[in-house]
Protein backbone atom coordinates (compact mmCIF):
# COMPACT_ATOMS: atom_id res chain seq x y z
CA UNK A 1 0.00 0.00 0.00
CA UNK A 2 1.02 3.38 -1.12
CA UNK A 3 1.77 5.91 1.64
CA UNK A 4 -0.93 8.92 1.38
CA UNK A 5 -0.60 12.54 2.70
CA UNK A 6 -3.23 14.71 3.01
CA UNK A 7 -3.27 18.48 2.54
CA UNK A 8 -5.83 21.29 3.38
CA UNK A 9 -6.21 24.90 2.86
CA UNK A 10 -7.80 27.37 5.06
CA UNK A 11 -8.82 31.13 5.76
CA UNK A 12 -9.39 33.78 3.38
CA UNK A 13 -8.18 32.92 -0.39
CA UNK A 14 -5.01 34.17 -2.12
CA UNK A 15 -2.94 33.81 -5.57
CA UNK A 16 -0.38 30.91 -4.91
CA UNK A 17 -2.43 28.84 -2.62
CA UNK A 18 -2.93 26.15 -5.92
CA UNK A 19 0.88 26.51 -6.09
CA UNK A 20 1.65 25.15 -2.98
CA UNK A 21 -0.83 22.42 -3.58
CA UNK A 22 1.29 21.48 -6.72
CA UNK A 23 4.53 21.62 -5.16
CA UNK A 24 3.07 19.19 -2.04
CA UNK A 25 1.71 16.64 -4.75
CA UNK A 26 4.98 16.70 -6.77
CA UNK A 27 7.24 16.05 -4.17
CA UNK A 28 4.68 13.71 -2.60
CA UNK A 29 4.58 12.14 -6.09
CA UNK A 30 8.40 11.44 -6.21
CA UNK A 31 8.43 9.82 -2.42
CA UNK A 32 5.57 7.65 -4.06
CA UNK A 33 3.20 8.48 -2.01
CA UNK A 34 -0.25 9.21 -2.60
CA UNK A 35 -1.90 13.07 -2.05
CA UNK A 36 -5.74 13.73 -1.25
CA UNK A 37 -7.12 16.87 -0.46
CA UNK A 38 -9.77 18.09 1.95
CA UNK A 39 -12.37 20.67 0.78
CA UNK A 40 -13.59 23.30 2.09
CA UNK A 41 -10.43 23.67 4.62
CA UNK A 42 -10.99 21.78 8.20
CA UNK A 43 -14.58 20.92 7.86
CA UNK A 44 -13.60 18.84 4.95
CA UNK A 45 -12.01 16.23 7.68
CA UNK A 46 -15.84 15.89 9.42
CA UNK A 47 -18.20 13.61 8.28
CA UNK A 48 -19.72 13.69 5.65
CA UNK A 49 -15.65 13.80 4.71
CA UNK A 50 -15.08 15.88 1.56
CA UNK A 51 -11.81 14.71 -0.25
CA UNK A 52 -10.09 14.20 -3.50
CA UNK A 53 -7.00 12.51 -4.56
CA UNK A 54 -4.87 14.89 -6.05
CA UNK A 55 -3.56 13.65 -9.65
CA UNK A 56 0.10 14.16 -10.56
CA UNK A 57 -0.83 14.78 -13.98
CA UNK A 58 -3.62 17.32 -13.61
CA UNK A 59 -1.06 19.66 -10.78
CA UNK A 60 0.96 21.49 -14.11
CA UNK A 61 -1.66 24.22 -14.99
CA UNK A 62 -1.79 25.27 -11.39
CA UNK A 63 1.25 27.05 -10.96
CA UNK A 64 -0.16 30.39 -12.09
CA UNK A 65 -3.90 29.63 -10.87
CA UNK A 66 -5.14 32.02 -8.48
CA UNK A 67 -7.79 30.78 -5.43
CA UNK A 68 -7.00 26.90 -4.48
CA UNK A 69 -9.03 23.81 -6.29
CA UNK A 70 -9.46 22.89 -2.71
CA UNK A 71 -12.01 25.19 -1.45
CA UNK A 72 -11.42 27.33 1.58
CA UNK A 73 -13.57 29.20 4.40
CA UNK A 74 -12.66 31.38 7.37
CA UNK A 75 -16.19 30.18 9.22
CA UNK A 76 -17.08 26.95 10.40
CA UNK A 77 -17.38 24.37 13.65
CA UNK A 78 -13.24 24.50 13.53
CA UNK A 79 -13.22 28.40 13.99
CA UNK A 80 -10.37 28.85 16.04
CA UNK A 81 -10.83 32.38 16.42
CA UNK A 82 -13.58 35.29 16.39
CA UNK A 83 -14.67 39.16 17.15
CA UNK A 84 -11.16 40.96 17.00
CA UNK A 85 -8.82 38.06 17.06
CA UNK A 86 -10.35 36.62 20.26
CA UNK A 87 -9.10 32.64 20.48
CA UNK A 88 -12.02 30.51 21.05
CA UNK A 89 -11.41 26.73 22.41
CA UNK A 90 -12.16 24.06 19.47
CA UNK A 91 -14.72 21.62 21.00
CA UNK A 92 -12.77 18.18 21.87
CA UNK A 93 -15.64 16.44 19.51
CA UNK A 94 -14.59 18.09 17.20
CA UNK A 95 -11.40 17.63 17.71
CA UNK A 96 -11.95 13.48 18.36
CA UNK A 97 -13.47 13.41 15.34
CA UNK A 98 -10.98 15.25 12.96
CA UNK A 99 -8.63 12.49 14.08
CA UNK A 100 -10.58 9.62 13.81
CA UNK A 101 -11.55 10.22 10.28
CA UNK A 102 -7.71 11.30 9.70
CA UNK A 103 -6.90 7.59 11.10
CA UNK A 104 -9.98 5.93 9.13
CA UNK A 105 -8.09 7.36 5.73
CA UNK A 106 -4.84 5.88 7.34
CA UNK A 107 -2.53 9.39 6.39
CA UNK A 108 0.82 9.04 6.74
CA UNK A 109 0.47 13.56 8.06
CA UNK A 110 -1.29 16.43 7.05
CA UNK A 111 -0.18 19.98 5.34
CA UNK A 112 -2.16 22.83 6.83
CA UNK A 113 -2.01 25.98 4.69
CA UNK A 114 -2.95 28.85 6.32
CA UNK A 115 -2.64 32.60 8.13
CA UNK A 116 -2.63 32.78 12.10
CA UNK A 117 -6.49 31.41 12.63
CA UNK A 118 -5.82 28.45 10.64
CA UNK A 119 -2.34 27.46 11.74
CA UNK A 120 -3.90 27.46 15.44
CA UNK A 121 -6.11 25.39 14.11
CA UNK A 122 -3.51 22.93 13.58
CA UNK A 123 -1.44 23.29 16.73
CA UNK A 124 -4.87 21.71 18.35
CA UNK A 125 -4.90 19.09 16.00
CA UNK A 126 -1.22 18.64 16.73
CA UNK A 127 -1.63 18.55 20.30
CA UNK A 128 -4.40 16.06 19.77
CA UNK A 129 -2.51 13.49 17.79
CA UNK A 130 -2.39 14.33 14.29
CA UNK A 131 0.59 14.84 12.76
CA UNK A 132 0.54 18.06 11.25
CA UNK A 133 2.96 20.69 8.95
CA UNK A 134 2.11 24.32 8.50
CA UNK A 135 2.54 26.44 5.50
CA UNK A 136 2.22 30.31 6.61
CA UNK A 137 -0.32 31.78 3.91
CA UNK A 138 -2.10 35.38 4.54
CA UNK A 139 -1.82 38.68 2.10
CA UNK A 140 -1.66 40.55 5.35
CA UNK A 141 1.74 39.42 6.09
CA UNK A 142 1.60 39.22 9.80
CA UNK A 143 2.98 36.24 10.76
CA UNK A 144 5.17 36.06 13.14
CA UNK A 145 8.84 33.61 12.36
CA UNK A 146 8.61 33.99 8.12
CA UNK A 147 10.20 37.14 7.00
CA UNK A 148 7.02 36.56 4.49
CA UNK A 149 3.70 34.92 3.74
CA UNK A 150 2.90 34.36 0.01
CA UNK A 151 -0.34 36.18 -1.15
CA UNK A 152 1.77 39.32 0.10
CA UNK A 153 3.87 40.25 -2.60
CA UNK A 154 0.30 39.56 -5.05
CA UNK A 155 -1.31 41.57 -3.22
CA UNK A 156 0.49 44.34 -2.90
CA UNK A 157 1.63 44.25 -6.43
CA UNK A 158 -2.33 44.43 -7.34
CA UNK A 159 -2.84 47.53 -4.98
CA UNK A 160 0.33 49.40 -6.08
CA UNK A 161 -1.34 49.34 -10.13
CA UNK A 162 -4.48 50.49 -8.32
CA UNK A 163 -2.26 53.15 -7.63
CA UNK A 164 -0.91 53.94 -10.98
CA UNK A 165 -4.52 53.90 -12.32
CA UNK A 166 -6.06 56.13 -9.51
CA UNK A 167 -3.05 58.53 -9.90
CA UNK A 168 -3.67 60.00 -13.22
CA UNK A 169 -7.70 60.12 -13.11
CA UNK A 170 -6.60 62.28 -9.42
CA UNK A 171 -4.21 64.57 -11.64
CA UNK A 172 -6.77 65.15 -14.55
CA UNK A 173 -9.96 65.75 -11.57
CA UNK A 174 -7.62 67.47 -9.33
CA UNK A 175 -9.29 64.93 -7.08
CA UNK A 176 -8.19 63.38 -3.67
CA UNK A 177 -8.37 59.50 -4.59
CA UNK A 178 -8.56 57.25 -1.60
CA UNK A 179 -7.77 53.71 -1.79
CA UNK A 180 -9.00 51.15 1.13
CA UNK A 181 -6.94 47.82 0.90
CA UNK A 182 -6.87 44.96 3.29
CA UNK A 183 -4.61 44.88 6.56
CA UNK A 184 -6.86 44.13 9.38
CA UNK A 185 -4.65 44.65 12.10
CA UNK A 186 -1.08 45.35 10.04
CA UNK A 187 -0.87 47.67 7.48
CA UNK A 188 2.18 45.88 5.26
CA UNK A 189 -0.35 46.15 2.39
CA UNK A 190 -1.00 49.76 2.87
CA UNK A 191 2.67 50.54 4.04
CA UNK A 192 4.50 48.44 0.79
CA UNK A 193 1.72 49.67 -1.52
CA UNK A 194 1.88 53.60 -0.48
CA UNK A 195 5.70 53.70 -1.04
CA UNK A 196 5.56 51.81 -4.67
CA UNK A 197 2.44 53.19 -5.78
CA UNK A 198 3.95 57.31 -5.11
CA UNK A 199 0.86 57.71 -2.43
CA UNK A 200 0.83 60.89 0.17
CA UNK A 201 -0.64 59.57 2.84
CA UNK A 202 -0.76 56.25 4.15
CA UNK A 203 -2.80 55.63 7.14
CA UNK A 204 -2.17 52.31 9.10
CA UNK A 205 -3.97 50.17 11.87
CA UNK A 206 -0.28 50.89 14.02
CA UNK A 207 -0.58 54.43 14.06
CA UNK A 208 -4.14 55.87 14.88
CA UNK A 209 -4.46 59.03 12.49
CA UNK A 210 -5.93 62.27 13.17
CA UNK A 211 -7.97 64.00 10.00
CA UNK A 212 -6.42 67.61 10.93
CA UNK A 213 -2.79 65.93 9.58
CA UNK A 214 -4.60 64.49 6.62
CA UNK A 215 -6.18 67.51 6.04
CA UNK A 216 -2.85 69.47 6.12
CA UNK A 217 -0.53 66.98 3.87
CA UNK A 218 -3.56 67.83 1.21
CA UNK A 219 -3.35 71.75 2.31
CA UNK A 220 0.45 71.37 2.14
CA UNK A 221 0.64 69.34 -1.18
CA UNK A 222 -2.23 72.35 -2.96
CA UNK A 223 0.62 75.03 -1.58
CA UNK A 224 3.18 73.20 -3.54
CA UNK A 225 0.61 73.09 -7.25
CA UNK A 226 -0.09 69.60 -6.52
CA UNK A 227 -3.91 69.72 -6.54
CA UNK A 228 -4.34 65.96 -6.27
CA UNK A 229 -3.86 63.49 -3.33
CA UNK A 230 -3.08 60.07 -3.27
CA UNK A 231 -4.26 58.38 0.27
CA UNK A 232 -3.96 54.77 1.03
CA UNK A 233 -6.02 53.50 4.34
CA UNK A 234 -5.69 50.05 5.64
CA UNK A 235 -9.36 48.38 6.42
CA UNK A 236 -7.92 48.10 9.73
CA UNK A 237 -6.92 51.61 10.47
CA UNK A 238 -8.07 53.85 12.30
CA UNK A 239 -8.92 57.79 14.24
CA UNK A 240 -7.03 58.48 17.38
CA UNK A 241 -9.41 57.46 19.95
CA UNK A 242 -11.57 55.50 17.67
CA UNK A 243 -12.75 52.02 17.09
CA UNK A 244 -12.24 49.56 13.89
CA UNK A 245 -15.29 50.50 11.27
CA UNK A 246 -16.60 46.78 10.64
CA UNK A 247 -18.52 46.35 7.21
CA UNK A 248 -21.04 43.93 8.50
CA UNK A 249 -22.90 43.09 11.98
CA UNK A 250 -20.92 40.58 14.37
CA UNK A 251 -21.23 36.99 13.29
CA UNK A 252 -20.94 33.73 15.06
CA UNK A 253 -18.05 31.41 14.57
CA UNK A 254 -16.00 33.84 12.67
CA UNK A 255 -13.68 36.98 12.93
CA UNK A 256 -14.96 40.56 12.73
CA UNK A 257 -15.44 41.69 9.13
CA UNK A 258 -13.57 45.26 8.71
CA UNK A 259 -14.29 47.67 6.00
CA UNK A 260 -15.75 50.81 5.10
CA UNK A 261 -13.18 53.26 6.66
CA UNK A 262 -12.08 54.27 3.01
CA UNK A 263 -15.99 56.11 2.63
CA UNK A 264 -15.23 57.51 6.16
CA UNK A 265 -11.93 58.81 5.43
CA UNK A 266 -13.31 60.13 1.61
CA UNK A 267 -16.20 62.24 3.72
CA UNK A 268 -14.24 63.56 6.00
CA UNK A 269 -11.60 64.88 3.98
CA UNK A 270 -14.12 66.20 1.47
CA UNK A 271 -15.97 68.21 4.41
CA UNK A 272 -13.00 69.88 5.92
CA UNK A 273 -10.81 70.63 2.88
CA UNK A 274 -13.67 71.14 0.38
CA UNK A 275 -11.67 69.08 -2.21
CA UNK A 276 -13.37 66.50 -4.50
CA UNK A 277 -12.94 63.50 -2.75
CA UNK A 278 -13.27 59.67 -4.52
CA UNK A 279 -12.77 56.49 -2.37
CA UNK A 280 -11.92 53.02 -4.50
CA UNK A 281 -12.24 49.34 -2.01
CA UNK A 282 -9.87 46.76 -3.55
CA UNK A 283 -11.41 44.27 -1.79
CA UNK A 284 -11.39 40.60 -3.13
CA UNK A 285 -9.36 41.93 -5.73
CA UNK A 286 -6.19 41.35 -3.77
CA UNK A 287 -7.37 37.77 -3.52
CA UNK A 288 -7.53 36.70 -6.45
CA UNK A 289 -5.71 36.48 -9.63
CA UNK A 290 -2.43 34.82 -10.59
CA UNK A 291 0.43 35.17 -8.55
CA UNK A 292 3.10 37.37 -8.99
CA UNK A 293 6.52 35.46 -10.10
CA UNK A 294 7.95 36.14 -6.27
CA UNK A 295 4.99 34.35 -4.94
CA UNK A 296 5.12 31.23 -7.13
CA UNK A 297 8.92 30.67 -6.50
CA UNK A 298 7.57 31.21 -2.70
CA UNK A 299 4.78 28.71 -2.87
CA UNK A 300 6.96 26.16 -5.00
CA UNK A 301 9.57 26.11 -1.62
CA UNK A 302 7.15 26.12 1.00
CA UNK A 303 5.41 23.35 -0.63
CA UNK A 304 8.79 20.92 -1.17
CA UNK A 305 10.10 21.88 1.91
CA UNK A 306 6.66 20.44 3.85
CA UNK A 307 6.62 17.57 2.25
CA UNK A 308 10.45 17.21 3.46
CA UNK A 309 8.87 18.24 6.58
CA UNK A 310 6.97 15.33 6.70
CA UNK A 311 9.51 12.72 5.08
CA UNK A 312 11.96 13.57 8.25
CA UNK A 313 8.64 13.42 10.78
CA UNK A 314 8.67 16.79 11.43
CA UNK A 315 5.36 17.60 13.14
CA UNK A 316 4.39 20.41 15.00
CA UNK A 317 6.14 22.39 12.58
CA UNK A 318 5.57 25.57 10.03
CA UNK A 319 7.35 26.31 7.14
CA UNK A 320 9.10 29.74 6.68
CA UNK A 321 11.88 31.47 5.03
CA UNK A 322 14.46 32.96 6.52
CA UNK A 323 16.34 35.11 3.37
CA UNK A 324 17.85 33.16 2.31
CA UNK A 325 16.71 29.75 3.10
CA UNK A 326 13.68 28.35 3.86
CA UNK A 327 13.57 26.90 7.64
CA UNK A 328 11.62 24.36 9.62
CA UNK A 329 10.04 26.89 13.02
CA UNK A 330 7.59 25.56 15.54
CA UNK A 331 4.13 26.22 14.71
CA UNK A 332 3.51 27.83 18.32
CA UNK A 333 6.84 30.22 17.80
CA UNK A 334 4.34 31.64 14.83
CA UNK A 335 0.93 31.79 15.66
CA UNK A 336 -0.41 34.17 18.05
CA UNK A 337 1.46 36.87 17.31
CA UNK A 338 1.10 39.50 15.27
CA UNK A 339 3.41 40.94 13.07
CA UNK A 340 3.26 44.46 12.57
CA UNK A 341 4.93 47.26 10.97
CA UNK A 342 7.61 48.56 13.27
CA UNK A 343 7.04 52.28 13.80
CA UNK A 344 10.68 52.80 14.08
CA UNK A 345 11.82 50.57 11.10
CA UNK A 346 12.85 51.22 7.87
CA UNK A 347 9.61 51.19 6.04
CA UNK A 348 8.00 53.68 7.91
CA UNK A 349 11.14 55.80 8.29
CA UNK A 350 11.69 55.79 4.23
CA UNK A 351 7.91 56.71 4.06
CA UNK A 352 8.58 59.87 6.41
CA UNK A 353 11.26 60.29 4.29
CA UNK A 354 9.73 61.16 1.24
CA UNK A 355 7.14 62.93 2.92
CA UNK A 356 4.64 60.28 3.01
CA UNK A 357 2.10 61.38 6.26
CA UNK A 358 0.72 58.93 8.48
CA UNK A 359 -1.75 61.06 9.94
CA UNK A 360 0.22 61.54 13.13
Amino acid sequence: MRECVGIMTGGGDCPGLNAVIRAVVKSATKRGWDTIGFLGGYDGMLEPMRYRTLDYKEMDALLFVGGTILGTTNKGRFSAKTGHGELTEIPREILDEAKRNFQKLGLRALVSVGGDGSLTIAQALFEHGIPIVGVPKTIDNDLEATAITFGFDSAVACATDALDRLRTTAQSHDRVMVLEVMGRYAGWIAAHAGIAGGGDVILIPEIPFHYDRVCARIAERERQGKRFTLVVVAEGARESGQDYVTSGAAEKHREARLGGIGAVVAAQIQQRTGKETRVCVLGHLQRGGAPTTFDRLLCTRFGARAVELVAEEKYGFMVALRPPDTVAVKLTEAIGRLRTVPLDGDIVHTARSLGISFGD
